[in-house]
This record gives structure tokens, C-alpha cells and sequence, in this order.
């Protein structure tokens, strides 16, 4: 199962073929436009299924089927957290819980973590399913940890570990939080501002069945997106 998590800094619908080209099962696009605003080029592939999610049909997060995997949101959506999106993915026999990400700063603060902080505590529940992954863009990382700030970056790892929930590209790499070799994000696309904001948390269900963990490239994806497309690839 290939699942795929790229901003893809809005238009989604002029840039699919190229994210297409990895052949994600699943893909989480945060940015993306309406369901009903996606005209696809001729030639696109398209989705078995979607879900999208979003107050501005310009740019929203959308959730996108590729494989035999149907989408459904579950009952307890918390509208409070802004793009924060609790998902049952199914195939067959085969489901999982999805929590698919793009984190906004809340209204009444600048803390991009703090709606993933209360979002990880209002699903805790889901999250003690066997089977859960969590991915999109988080806009935190550890080196912006202030002190005393309860709902850091690092904070929210260590709520998610205690769940035996880790990061895949950390899991892989074997690198710390705060320490990534490799960026996801370039700031105004420019390769000399580059950061680590796009994650996929997964359970010990499916870390132990990790084969890899690819991060795009600056120069294969700054036309598209100031955002890399992060791509994991775990066993069936």
C-alpha cells in the first residue's frame, strides 16, 4: 500500500498527472480544490473515490482513492478542528483509521500545533485501533518548540509514540525530531529556506510493515508546490 501526502499549493486539478506518476492508493492533498472545481486535464486518472473537505472551495483537503479503498468520514468529526479529518479506509477485508491533516493556526492564536494537540486528545479513542495513520501537513516541527508551551511539536510526538504511533520518515531514517536531513517544505519555493513539515504517523500495525519512505525532490517539485510530496510505501 502506497499512501501519499503532498500540499500541493492549490489548483490541484492542473497538477494530479505528475503525483499521479507514483501511483499512490491513497492520496492526501491538502490544498486541494472542491470536488466540484476538479476538471482534470484529458488523460488524468481518476479517483475510485473522494472525500474533500473545506469552507473555500478553492482550497480545502482532499482525500483520494486510487486503489480499491472506499472513503467514509466517521461519525465523530470534530468541526472545531479545522482540516483535521477522522477517515475509515476500506478494501474488502482490509480498513484502517485515517486521520488526514492539514493544520491551521486556531483563531485565537498563532500555534499551528495546538489544533493537532486537541485533535489527537478529542480522537484518542480512534487512536487505539490496531490499525490508524495519520498524515498531512502539520505546518510544526520541533525546532520551533517554545518552552512551556504544552502543545508543542514535541509534545504531540510523544502523545502519539505513548500510543505506539511514530513517524514513518523518522522510523526509516532513524533521524530525530527536529534533525531531518531532508525538507518537505521550501519557504516561498526557495532551496535555501527549507523545512520538515509534512509527516505520516502510523501504528506498529503497519511501521513494522514499512519498505520505504521517499521525499520529492526540490527540483523535480518546485514548479508545482513549495511542499514535497512525502510517499511511503508499506507492505500489503
Amino acid at each position: 500500500m502506497r499512501i501519499i501526502t503532498w500540499n500541493c499549493n492549490m489548483a490541484f486539478r492542473k497538477k494530479a498527472m505528475p503525483i499521479l506518476i507514483e501511483k499512490p492508493d491513497i492520496l492526501i492533498v491538502p490544498e486541494s480544490e472542491s470536488p466540484e472545481k476538479l476538471k482534470f486535464k484529458e488523460g488524468t486518472p481518476l479517483p475510485n473515490d473522494i472525500f474533500w473537505y473545506g469552507d473555500n472551495p478553492n482550497k480545502g483537503i482532499g482525500v483520494y482513492s486510487y486503489g480499491n479503498y472506499t472513503i467514509s468520514k466517521i461519525k465523530d468529526h470534530n468541526p472545531d478542528f479545522r482540516y483535521i479529518l477522522p477517515l475509515l479506509i476500506k478494501n474488502r477485508g482490509f480498513e484502517f483509521i485515517l486521520l488526514a491533516i492539514w493544520c491551521q493556526k486556531p483563531q485565537n492564536g498563532d500555534n499551528y500545533g495546538s489544533n493537532t494537540w486537541n485533535a489527537i486528545h478529542y480522537y484518542a479513542k480512534l487512536l487505539k485501533n490496531e490499525k490508524v495513520i495519520i498524515a498531512g501537513d502539520f505546518n510544526s516541527n520541533s525546532y520551533w518548540d517554545k518552552p512551556n508551551r504544552e502543545a508543542n511539536h514535541t509534545n504531540i510526538v510523544y502523545k502519539l509514540n505513548k500510543e505506539r504511533i511514530n513517524s514513518a520518515y523518522h522510523v526509516f531514517y532513524k533521524e530525530e525530531q527536529g534533525h531531518e536531513k531532508k525538507p518537505t517544505f521550501f519557504l516561498y519555493k526557495d532551496i535555501d529556506k527549507p523545512y520538515h513539515l509534512d509527516y505520516c504517523f502510523a501504528s506498529d500495525y503497519f511501521t513494522k510493515r514499512l519498505k520505504d519512505v521517499i521525499i520529492g525532490t526540490h527540483k523535480d517539485w518546485k514548479t508545482y508546490s513549495d511542499h514535497m510530496p512525502l510517499i511511503i510505501d508499506f507492505e500489503d
